[in-house]
């Protein structure tokens, strides 16, 4: 292992930077790369994506999120991440991991997930949208060419996991939907060796892919934007109806979900559109999917926007457990009372929290100690 892989760095493989590389082509195999040393993707043979078909001409159509872009040969597809090459298309990301870190679990969030636990966070390169206030967008923005990566493929990042102790691992940061064959196989590899794998995504995703990967999860977070198709058009350069699509699917078939809402002051944060997304989420997926209501900071192209009012924040926290919603949690405030679990039943505090850490954990198994009330949830 390189030094880049060690605790004293935080098991960073690489900064949220842009950088470019230039690698020798053609090696024999992926093999005769090692482990968690900086490579370019120029240097990796090709690997054939799996969600695509042909079209005539040499042309090929991405079957994996909701642009299905048709791709011409020697071009690339909308996330940059994918390229036509003689009517094959190939995922130029695979196993190339532009960042590792250990992270606590309640920083995804999922606050209904082993709290207090670790999870070995990793991305690639690529998004499929366009977020104007991205926090990541020095790596989600930019062709994987662009920015340093180390070969990490999945047995590495499981290896890496049980090294460090970290039973979780969650595919993040940039978007795992632009390298969901990684994902999958990464999941695989962490549940044979007894991991819980998650993923962090904006769900914009087709069904299939979503429905091939999903049985692998432990857990399932939706950045859902929000609840209006005109932030979608006009900050995200996406659509809505193929998230809520997304999360209707993930919560049939069984995966834990949470859902995370940024706030954008003037965007997305009238009490008209928190209570439509309430009584969406209660009708669709039932009253106790955890909904975190996070604080906007200005950043990346939309800086010119203050930082979320708290008491915005408070207010919107209040019509949507007015709803009916039994866990709705405040987010990037950190000692407000809103990043506690309450007991939907009894109202007793079961989890108390101060930003990533957990002050205090009351809870019996998966009951509240008081009443007894089942909290749904992973906690073991």
């Amino acid at each position: 292992m390189s030094e880049g892989l060690t605790r004293r760095r935080l098991v960073v493989l690489g900064a949220a930077g842009v950088a470019s590389l230039a690698g020798p082509r053609g090696l024999a195999a992926r093999s005769e790369l090692e482990v968690g040393k900086p490579v370019s993707p120029d240097a990796l043979p090709a690997r054939e994506a799996s969600w695509y078909k042909r079209l005539p001409e040499r042309r090929v159509e991405c079957q994996l999120c909701p642009r299905g872009c048709q791709v011409a040969d020697a071009e690339r597809g909308s996330c940059g991440v994918r390229e036509n090459r003689g009517g094959t298309y190939y995922t130029l990301v695979y196993g190339l991991a532009c960042t590792v870190h250990v992270d606590p679990i309640e920083k995804k969030p999922f606050f209904h997930v082993l709290p207090g636990k670790t999870a070995l966070s990793y991305a690639t390169a690529g998004c499929n949208v366009e977020c104007k206030f991205c926090q990541n967008w020095e790596i989600s923005q930019f062709r994987p060419e662009q920015v340093r990566s180390w070969w990490m493929p999945p047995k590495a990042l499981v290896n890496l996991a049980q090294r460090l102790g970290t039973p979780l691992t969650a595919a993040t940061y940039s978007e795992p939907v632009v390298f969901w064959e990684y994902v999958r196989d990464a999941a695989h590899a962490a549940r044979s060796a007894g991991l819980r794998p998650t993923v962090v995504s904006n769900g914009y995703i087709q069904e299939k892919p979503l429905r091939d990967v999903l049985p692998l999860l432990t857990a399932y977070k939706v950045d859902l934007k929000s609840f209006r198709e005109r932030f979608y058009k006009e900050l995200v350069r996406g659509e809505l109806k193929p998230v809520l699509k997304t999360l209707e699917v993930a919560r049939a078939a069984g995966a834990w979900v949470e859902i995370v809402v940024l706030i954008v002051p003037t965007w997305n944060d009238s009490e008209a559109e928190a209570r439509d997304l309430a009584r969406w989420v209660k009708t669709n997926l039932g009253p106790d999917v955890p909904v975190h209501l996070t604080r906007f900071h200005p950043t990346y192209r939309l800086t010119d926007l203050p930082p979320t009012p708290v008491t915005k924040l408070e207010r919107l926290w209040q019509v949507v457990r007015s709803e009916g919603l039994h866990f709705v949690y405040l987010g990037n405030v950190p000692g407000h009372p809103g990043e506690n679990t309450v007991c939907p039943g009894c109202g007793a505090t079961v989890i108390k929290r101060l930003g990533y850490r957990i002050l205090d954990n009351r809870l019996k198994g998966d009951r509240c100690p008081d009443c007894n009330r089942k909290i749904p949830g992973v906690w073991s």
